[in-house]
């Protein structure tokens, strides 16, 4: 009977959509597209929406990053389809609220965070990088690369390799306890591979009988001050033993969270995938952590636009798909945003790319109808790097073949969001932040933002790496550290993005930092930096600067940094001047100058005092790369070439 009743929902969803298809257009008055411009003398904030078809009257309000209530509310009368906020101060930022009035039961809201020349963010905290150490080795130098490029973005990084036959409370207690050494900067939680899923509560936001149950609950992992109990929900009634939740079974009672979550989390998880023809976990594991690289460093470039393609319509006012044209509004302006038909969602973004799409539609755990099915995120490749979705069942992730986590296996794709049920509201994106940072406020939010349906749920959850931001920067290149009699001198090649404005530079007394600024406040526009007191510290980062415009105004927006290695302080007698640029992580290349015949030792050291001899190399008369495997070495880290001849 389970089976047959699965069918039957599925054609009676499909039979609403084909009645609601047509309302898309309505779907567009649940949600109020703002975009802004930014004016610096006077300073100014200046707000646009797209026309609301019922002539509404709206409330504008605002308040700044983090606080927890609006405030200013200015009531504005129908037809108004701007606002301009003089009482502003340039070099920060504020976030607005725009509202029909009166409020409706549903929808009428936007929301957009406003650069003014907003300031940079070189720090981002502390992160909690868990793995499924299934693959730990098999990955090894693809995760410390990842390492390195969280620390290149301002993340500390503190790593955990785990079994996936663990409990989720040996993950947690392994989280809580690095927690509880900073709580105050400890910010995120990446979960890679298949880390232990918590299970969680007697829910079914889908709305389907069959699906009542405990879903997979990641937000545990983010809750660090509240007892999750297992002991008072019994229920069998789901189709999936999965969803099966009895006291003491390790599945927790909680359907809403006990309390707000402090950590942000996200979980790259391509297990149990057997739709991506020819390829293994591992693969789909490995080409994650490439084009994650490739993306951060802005290899990948894509349009800034978004694709929709709502194949439910106004649903009684839920209109699952504002979630779509609320936020893209805010990252590229309202007119950017295009609309497909059922069925042309895959071969549109097939041959067109967007940075940001939309789809949903009635579902299964591998399907999505009027949209396609997990397998085709492999054949037809979306060009999208986030994807929010909605459907029936895949938003219970930890399924075989799961449609929410189809996108993380595609080419492109690095995140997705079952996104309607609840809203989500990522418009700080558009100032810098990260995708953790949105997904934490979604997941706690208690009315800031609206619509309000299924708030604080836990099945809200992040597929994909929760410290991704949307705006890359090209980094500069070639970056090198030679030691000089005068210090440090760094050079490197400069950025090729648009609108660079400088370069910030960097120094740690390790390769994992922290790193601490040594350039002045004002960005450093040579391509050249001399430290001249670079004391015990021999890691050097530099990162570009740009000047970032989105249609939520404009803010400083750091690169990837980019790393290079010296010996501190001046050549030695008779030692050679050198210099050391990483080629790849781990690796370094040991450049200096020869004359044709002489021998030469390359040495290294922790200590200035004791030398080890690694290679012995003849004279070119040119200049000579020695590659060296850091990790061979273990701290020997200090380099010299020594003339024997």
């Amino acid at each position: 009977m389970p089976k047959i009743h699965f069918v039957y929902a599925a054609l009676r969803v499909a039979m609403i959509l084909l009645c609601t298809a047509v309302t898309r257009g309505e779907v567009r008055d649940f949600a109020i597209e703002i975009e802004a411009t930014t004016q610096r003398q006077p300073a100014q904030v200046i707000l646009n929406w797209r026309p609301l078809a019922d002539n509404s009257a709206v409330v504008v309000s605002r308040k700044l990053k983090g606080e927890n209530s609006w405030s200013r509310p200015a009531n504005l009368p129908a037809g108004t389809t701007s606002f301009i906020d003089s009482d502003v101060v340039w070099g920060t930022a504020y976030e607005y609220q725009v509202q029909k009035s009166p409020i409706p039961n549903f929808g009428g809201t936007g929301y957009i965070f406003v650069g003014l020349d907003a300031p940079i963010i070189e720090s981002r905290g502390k992160m909690i990088l868990i793995v499924d150490n299934t693959y730990a080795a098999d990955l090894s130098s693809e995760l410390l690369r990842l390492q390195q490029d969280l620390i290149g973005d301002g993340w500390s990084v503190i790593r955990h390799d785990v079994s996936r036959t663990s409990t989720p409370p040996q993950v947690k207690a392994l989280i809580q306890a690095d927690y509880a050494t900073d709580p105050q900067n400890m910010r995120s939680v990446f979960l890679f591979g298949h880390v232990p899923v918590a299970y969680s509560g007697n829910l079914n936001p889908d709305g389907h009988p069959e699906h009542l149950g405990a879903w997979p609950a990641d937000v545990y992992y983010g809750d660090m001050d509240n007892d999750w109990t297992d002991s008072s929900v019994n229920s069998t009634s789901g189709a999936r033993n999965e969803n099966h939740n009895i006291p003491g079974d390790g599945k927790f009672d909680q359907s809403v969270l006990p309390s707000d979550v402090e950590l942000q989390v996200g979980r790259v998880d391509l297990s149990n995938i057997s739709s991506f023809a020819g390829k293994t976990e591992l693969d789909l594991l490995s080409q994650y952590l490439e084009k994650d690289h490739n993306f951060r460093h802005g290899l990948t470039p894509m349009p800034r636009r978004a694709l929709i393609s709502d194949n439910f319509g106004e649903m009684q006012g839920e209109a699952f798909g504002a979630s779509g044209y609320r936020n893209f509004s805010a990252f590229f302006g309202y007119e950017t945003t295009e609309t497909v038909d059922g069925w042309k969602y895959f071969s549109t973004a097939e041959t067109n790319a967007y940075l940001w799409t939309y789809a949903c539609g009635g579902g299964s755990y591998n399907y999505c109808y009027y949209v396609g099915g997990t397998g085709d995120f492999d054949v037809h490749s979306p060009q999208s790097v986030f994807t929010m979705l909605l459907g029936s069942y895949f938003g219970d992730w930890d399924s075989q073949d799961n449609f929410l986590r189809g996108p993380l296996g595609g080419k492109y794709g690095l995140a997705s969001m079952w996104a309607g049920r609840p809203h989500w509201f990522v418009h700080h994106l558009a100032l810098g932040e990260t995708l953790g940072y949105d997904t934490r406020i979604t997941q706690n939010n208690r009315g800031l933002y609206g619509p309000q349906q299924f708030n604080r749920d836990i099945h809200i959850a992040l597929m994909g790496d929760p410290s991704l931001r949307i705006h890359p920067v090209i980094p500069p290149s070639n970056v090198s550290a030679t030691a000089t009699t005068g210090g440090v001198q760094l050079n490197w090649t400069p950025s090729t993005d648009s609108n660079v404005q400088g370069y910030y530079i960097y120094r740690a007394d390790s390769s994992v930092g922290p790193f601490t600024r040594i350039s002045p406040e004002n960005l450093v526009s040579d391509t050249t930096f001399t430290d001249r007191q670079p004391g015990s510290g021999s890691f050097y980062m530099v990162r570009a600067v740009k000047l970032e415009q989105s249609a939520s105004g404009t803010y400083f927006n750091p690169s990837q940094g980019i790393f290079a290695t010296v010996v501190a302080g001046s050549p030695k007698p008779g030692t050679v001047a050198l210099t050391a640029k990483q080629l790849a992580l781990g690796n370094l290349g040991i450049t200096f100058q020869t004359e044709l015949g002489k021998i030469y030792n390359i040495q290294c050291s922790s200590d200035f005092t004791q030398w080890t001899t690694i290679s012995t190399v003849i004279g070119t008369g040119s200049a000579i790369t020695f590659s060296d495997t850091i990790n061979s070495h273990e701290q020997l880290l200090l380099y010299r070439s020594v003339e024997l001849n």
